[in-house]
């Protein structure tokens, strides 16, 4: 190929690569992977490129590829109102907005190929638009909604029973119709349904189904809940085999499992977790050496002792993947009988348990450590609530005597957690300080209260502890140079860390890194710096929105929110899968050795398991959003009319999420916001009113009234609160987002949520 060619491919390269950047000739330079290039070929296969419209200019010196006649794939995101983007597969590409008369019937979840029919138009604000082409796989199989029956005519003469629409907005416009194979539900009743039959030209608005299950009456109680759960996949029966193995196993450590075990059982080893808590699978005692460093004993429940590879109930916990916990029942991973069982480290009663010792100096270094099998015994079943009265020195509540026998070994504790987090601190990990809500029910489910909880000492110390075990567990099986399975947290993509440090320039924070390779440490000190500040809020929010979801891998790539270089999931066997295989893999190694076969067989396993716990964990946790905004929402239904302190949570084309201070979130439609026509900034997150020039931004104090709650789509409605402000848009003009942004990123996920590491604020949960 001659010289000028491979420039001319290079240039092409750039561009190919990166569809939605921008470049100067300059630029262009600087990027391309060419030894000896002149300068004057670049700009001879920059104008080549542009006029065979393979790229576009700006007319100022930037250029940028042209998509048009593209074909790509992604994940089809529908709107309610029946347009869609296309998620692509590269993350860092812009999504592809898609016409609802260009979305050949694919449904919201649904894999497809795109065709590009305008590219993208960084210079107006538009991003590229697409036609789907073709359904790769649909990603709803099956669904959950509120069952109809049809009139006996229609039952005869079609085979259909009736129709059910889906609880889901982005689906109540299909009919579901129910062939007589499947459940024989009745009027009201909400039920799971298989779909056998897509939309398409005959048929653009109806599906065809069996129904697998019936939840129960929409107005029973429970069954919201329960629709939330099944829609989700989360899988609530047991196999009778299961349940089999499981009463079958021994309610009590036998001597010939004790004779095989260190014997810890002297140690006074205590559980600390919250007033409800009815599994315990982890223990922790703590005492000063001679040395003057400190011994932390971490002693987990060794569950894989119970649960063997390929059994029924192995089986099971690796389709369910992890416990989820609802506001009012919890899904375990494994049957009570086990989870609350003789896998449970109760009080006064022996306990199988993989131990981590740690010896840990002063300055918060590990110098020794040992991971093995024993036998212990809990001394003492303690509560988070009660540790904080003994760690408080204001507090003078005469406790339980196991408070008072334990208590020096708590402060102890209390002191070693502080040095683990100063160390922890030093490296660069990112600690965010928020509430978390919990919602009261009755026993119908109704909701009653909101109740933030702020954690103590106890809570972070217990955190602090299992941190450590965890790191200590990666770390010690990486050097080992065997297959394992990691918990990792991947540095930010750079455009999102660019355009957060641009929004944290209008804080006066101005951010000295390089936000391609950006250091825990960066982000750690403006979280330090807007500590005690009202941006504090609004800083973390928009932080968590930059970075990326914590996952499982068999890579150890790090975790970058910890500002660890190994991490895994050790300490929550119960209730997590991830940690019931880890404690199995060290049995194994321990017991087999660490030869070839045995490392063969757990590399081929560690990336489905790792794909399978990861995924389980998002449905949980989406689960537990929806639930959690279901019982929101029932809980603000008496309170339309009232008006309420809030922040601005989110900024998006269509209006803005606001906050309340109980966490409870709505939206005020831009349609709302009628002082004023508002444009909205994608650069800033603002609305500026153009007469006005009011402006909105994330972070903002605002009073609102709440104007509409409905219930079965979990969505509040709010307007801006001000009695004294004049109305000043003329009737009729109740449109208020300007077009040129009305296709930007935020649009497709307001609150930001679908890439965002999400440090859940319960101990052990990390």
């Amino acid at each position: 190929m001659a010289q000028n060619e491979k420039v001319l491919a290079g240039v092409y390269e750039i561009f190919r690569h990166n569809p939605n950047k921008q470049y100067d000739i300059d630029e262009i330079e600087k990027n391309i992977r060419l030894d000896n290039t002149e300068f004057a070929d670049i700009v001879k296969a920059v104008t080549f490129l542009e006029h065979e419209e393979k790229i576009v200019t700006d007319g100022n010196g930037k250029y940028q590829l042209n998509q048009v006649n593209t074909i790509i794939e992604g994940t089809f995101k529908a709107n309610d109102k029946g347009f869609g983007f296309v998620r692509l597969d590269d993350d860092s590409s812009d999504d592809v907005f898609v016409d609802k008369a260009n979305t050949n019937y694919a449904l919201d979840g649904d894999h497809v190929k795109v065709k590009i029919i305008a590219g993208a138009n960084p210079w107006n604000g538009k991003g590229p638009e697409g036609k789907v082409e073709e359904v790769i796989e649909h990603g709803v199989d099956t669904l959950v909604g509120e069952f109809h029956p049809y009139g006996d005519e229609i039952v005869k003469s079609t085979g259909k029973i009736g129709y059910v629409v889906s609880e889901n907005r982005k689906l109540k416009k299909y009919r579901i119709n129910l062939s007589e194979q499947g459940v024989k539900p009745q009027m009201g009743d909400m039920v799971q349904v298989s779909i056998t039959e897509y939309p398409n030209e005959n048929h653009p608005e109806e599906m065809n189904g069996i129904g697998l299950m019936t939840i129960g009456n929409k107005n029973d109680p429970g069954v919201d809940i329960m629709s939330i759960v099944v829609d989700n996949g989360i899988r609530t029966d047991w196999p009778e085999e299961a349940l089999q193995q499981a009463n079958g196993v021994p309610d009590h450590v036998t001597a010939e499992e004790k004779a095989k075990r260190i014997d810890i059982t002297d140690q006074p080893a205590v559980t600390i977790d919250g007033d409800d808590s009815k599994d315990f699978d982890d223990a922790v005692v703590v005492w000063k050496l001679p040395n003057g460093n400190y011994h932390l004993g971490v002693h987990i429940a060794d569950v894989a002792h119970y649960i063997k590879a390929g059994s029924p109930l192995d089986k099971e916990a690796f389709a369910r993947g992890n416990s989820t916990y609802l506001v009012d029942r919890v899904i375990p991973m494994l049957p009570f009988r086990l989870s609350n069982g003789i896998c449970s480290l109760n009080e006064g009663v022996e306990r199988l348990v993989l131990s981590c010792d740690m010896e840990i100096t002063p300055n918060g270094d590990r110098v020794s450590y040992k991971i093995y099998p024993s036998i212990m015994r809990s001394h003492g079943r303690l509560t988070y609530n009660n540790v904080n009265k003994v760690l408080d020195p204001n507090n003078h509540e005469k406790l339980e005597d196991k408070y008072q026998k334990a208590a020096p070994m708590l402060k102890e504790m209390a002191d070693l957690h502080e040095i683990l987090y100063k160390k922890r601190h030093a490296r660069g990990a990112i600690d965010f300080e928020e509430p978390e809500a919990k919602i009261k029910v009755d026993k119908d489910g109704k909701p009653i209260d909101i109740v933030l909880h702020h954690r103590g000492t106890a809570e972070k110390m217990i955190e602090s502890f299992m941190l450590m075990a965890n790191e200590t567990v990666a770390e010690d099986y990486f050097k080992k140079k065997v297959p394992f399975l990691y918990r990792v947290h991947e540095t930010p993509d750079e455009e999102k860390m660019q355009s957060f440090f641009e929004f944290v320039s209008a804080f006066g924070l101005n951010i000295k890194a390089d936000p391609g390779d950006v250091e825990p440490k960066v982000l750690q000190k403006i979280v330090s710096k807007t500590e005690g500040t009202p941006e504090e809020a609004v800083v973390q929010m928009m932080m968590l929105r930059s970075l990326k979801q914590a996952h499982y891998s068999p890579d150890p790539l790090g975790h970058f929110g910890l500002a660890a270089k190994f991490y895994t999931h050790f300490t929550s066997p119960i209730r997590r899968y991830s940690d019931l295989m880890v404690h199995r893999m060290i049995h194994d190694y321990a017991d087999k050795g660490m030869g070839e076969e045995i490392r063969e067989n757990f590399k081929s396993q560690m990336p489905n398991v790792a794909e399978q716990t990861s995924t389980q964990e998002r449905k949980s946790i989406d689960a537990e959003r929806g639930v959690n905004d279901l019982k929101m929402t029932e809980y603000m239904a008496d309170k339309v009319g009232q008006v309420f302190e809030a922040i601005v949570s989110s900024v998006t084309s269509f209006g803005m999420f606001i906050q309340l201070p109980n966490t409870v979130e709505g939206l005020i439609h831009i349609s709302n916001l009628d002082d004023d026509y508002y444009n909205f900034d994608e650069k800033s997150l603002t609305l500026t009113g153009r007469t006005t020039h009011k402006q909105f931004k994330i972070g903002m104090p605002i009073k609102v009234k709440l104007i509409r709650a409905d219930v079965e789509q979990h969505q509040l409605d709010f307007e801006i609160y001000d009695p004294d402000a004049p109305k000043k848009r003329r009737n009729g003009q109740r449109r208020n987002f300007h077009n040129s942004h009305s296709r930007n990123r935020n649009s497709k996920d307001p609150k930001g949520k679908n890439n965002s590491f999400t440090i859940r604020r319960k101990a052990k949960k990390n």
